[in-house]
């Protein structure tokens, strides 16, 4: 099978699987309910992962890959931090709500082995790295208020993180409206008094 064809099954893969550790934990979910959600055999879904660690770990490291990229642009494209900040909450909440259908960002990492623990780690690390720059700039140039630039990261995407816990996806809210409010009101709780 082609390479981008067989990425793209990956993502499909992941993201039944994402939906599936949401329901019923990692140590809860099977192989087989993955397969199942897929229409695939176990046999087929072992022809793209080896195992379920291995999906675990992709769930991660593909969405940690999304949001260094998505940082990459913010950074690149210029603007103010305060348009840098809501650029990336809008597509953060895009991506986790709309790409995902949930997310994989706050499943059990801790199941995974040492090695692939320690990847997604230092993925996880550089994106709280590019989000604390951004916070830092705005707080450097006065456009948001002095502060602790890491616990302010960990507050933006702590809130940004609970969105799948309870955003429904028939409900009133679609994720572009919920990505923009939560923007307005991160980047407006950030401002000078």
């Amino acid at each position: 099978m082609p390479p981008e064809k067989t990425r793209r099954r990956r993502v499909e893969i992941l993201q039944s699987a994402a939906s599936a550790f949401r329901r019923r934990g990692y140590h809860g979910a099977s192989t087989g309910e993955i397969a199942q959600a897929m229409r695939m055999t176990k046999g087929s879904l072992y022809y793209y992962f080896k195992n379920k660690e291995e999906i675990l770990f992709f769930c991660h490291d593909y969405s940690l890959d999304v949001l260094l990229e998505l940082l990459e642009r913010v950074q690149e494209g210029g603007g103010s931090p305060a348009d840098k900040l809501r650029a990336l909450v809008e597509a953060f909440v895009h991506h986790i709500l709309d790409d995902l259908r949930g997310t994989a960002l706050t499943l059990e990492f801790q199941a995974l082995s040492p090695p692939l623990l320690r990847r997604v780690i230092a993925k996880r690390d550089r994106f709280d790295r590019g989000v604390r720059q951004v916070l830092q700039e705005g707080i450097d140039a006065g456009l948001f208020a002095p502060g602790d630039a890491k616990l302010l990261t960990f507050a933006v995407l702590g809130a940004v993180n609970w969105i799948p816990r309870w955003f429904d996806p028939r409900g009133a809210a679609s994720s572009e409206e919920i990505g923009r409010v939560f923007a307005e009101y991160l980047v407006a709780g950030l401002r000078p008094s």
